[in-house]
């Protein structure tokens, strides 16, 4: 099934994220985490490429197990990282498979190699355009609610997004944050911008004190005071930082469903105990399956 069709249904939906092994060797134990993931009857799960699409040739294997418990599946595809023929082989492997859905990103630039090279794309929107002439796939895309971190301007941000929905983007996803009125205040920007398409609001649960750190320096998010403060207080003990953080991402999902925002995200970080808490706690805000 099209995720496009599933956001357009009137209701909430609960969806998760998860990532394919380093390792081949892995693979079994990774579509385990499918099948534990499928339990839980999220609208749909997406998989990751990896950062540099070091892990892609699994990504096409774990979509598959993904379909195969009868749950959407949406592969990640990136492109900085790849040439255009390189692309073409994974679209044609997910078409084969039967797998509808592509979020299709430009990826991490590789370091120290000249960018782009020959035959390589610039911007997601031109990976996009090569999708969309490819077959028949729902087409999904990223979105930034505190901007992206290489452009100058929100204005020049929400330009480009603009572009990638009229390539055809059916919806977006946003990058993690942490204060739910950054998410606010996107929405009227960038419906303002004529910016209409289903935006999906992703939420991280934050476990471990550890990746509050990883997060900041990864992608600058502003980390809301009162997150600190619980970090501060909890991040010396698993277990209570583990509670915290299922609690705090809580918070955050009914707020935005009691503001209208019904499809969460989840990044799981291949943790469907985290993901089965969260959902736990909506149990009667979030009808499964």
């Amino acid at each position: 099934m099209k995720v496009s069709q599933i956001l357009k249904e009137d209701k909430v939906t609960i969806s998760c994220e998860m990532f394919p092994p380093k390792q081949g060797t892995m693979l079994e134990n990774y579509k385990g985490i499918v099948a534990e993931m499928a339990k839980l009857k999220p609208a749909y799960l997406s998989c990751t490429y990896g950062a540099t699409g070091g892990t892609s040739d699994y990504t096409v294997e774990i979509a598959d197990a993904i379909n195969a418990h009868g749950i959407p599946a949406i592969a990640h595809l990136t492109c900085a990282s790849s040439t255009k023929e390189k692309v073409d082989t994974v679209i044609n492997q997910l078409k084969s498979r039967g797998i509808e859905n592509i979020l299709a990103l430009r990826g991490d630039i590789p370091e120290n190699v000249d960018f782009p090279l020959p035959n390589q794309y610039h911007h997601a929107v031109e990976l996009i355009a090569q999708i969309k002439q490819a077959g028949d796939f729902c087409i999904g895309g990223a979105c930034y609610p505190e901007g992206h971190p290489e452009a100058a301007t929100m204005e020049e941000d929400l330009i480009h997004l603009k572009e990638k929905v009229d390539a055809g983007c059916e919806y977006l996803t946003t990058q993690m944050f942490f204060d739910n009125n950054i998410y606010y205040n996107f929405m009227y920007k960038a419906l303002k911008k004529g910016i209409d398409v289903p935006v999906v609001a992703g939420i991280m649960p934050v476990t471990n004190a550890n990746q509050v750190k990883r997060i900041i320096s990864l992608s600058g998010n502003l980390v809301p005071s009162k997150f600190i403060n619980i970090v501060d207080r909890f991040g010396d003990n698993p277990d209570a930082m583990k509670q915290a953080g299922i609690a705090y991402a809580t918070e955050q999902i009914i707020d935005l469903i009691a503001n209208g925002a019904n499809h969460i995200h989840i990044y799981s970080m291949n943790k469907p105990d985290v993901a089965e808490a969260i959902m736990n706690n909506l149990s009667y805000i979030y009808v499964r399956g």
